[in-house]
């Protein structure tokens, strides 16, 4: 399984910016997909996930990010509006996925990072 994140870049305060994440490589769909993000010299930490077509925000998101989810293309966006200079770090796309070898967990998969710069 792998996970493709693009979108990132540099955008003074108040601007947008929307990640993708395309997944390739499971034959189940996902049960979650969504994005964590890491500040510098911080913890990664979910920002917004979509558990069965139910979403989910942090709170220092809501209202101003919006998931979106096409199961058809097994992908993922976040729509980032409104962004802050505490919005900056790198965001990582995950894929909580059921085992392939019969078992009933779900495995975990990340794509790599991608950096989101706001500018004051």
């Amino acid at each position: 399984v792998q996970l493709q994140a693009s979108g990132g870049g540099t955008v003074q305060a108040g601007g947008s910016l929307r990640l993708s994440c395309a997944v390739s490589g499971n034959t189940v769909e996902a049960n979650d997909i969504g994005w964590y993000r890491q500040a510098p010299g911080k913890q990664r930490v979910m920002a917004a996930f979509d558990r069965r077509g139910v979403t989910n925000y942090a709170e220092s998101v809501k209202g101003r990010f919006t998931l979106s989810r096409d199961s058809a293309k097994n992908t993922v966006h976040l729509q980032m509006n409104s962004l802050k200079p505490e919005d900056t770090g790198v965001y990582y796309c995950y894929a909580d996925i059921p085992s392939s070898d019969g078992g009933y967990y779900l495995v975990r998969y990340w794509g790599k990072g991608t950096q989101v710069t706001v500018s004051s």
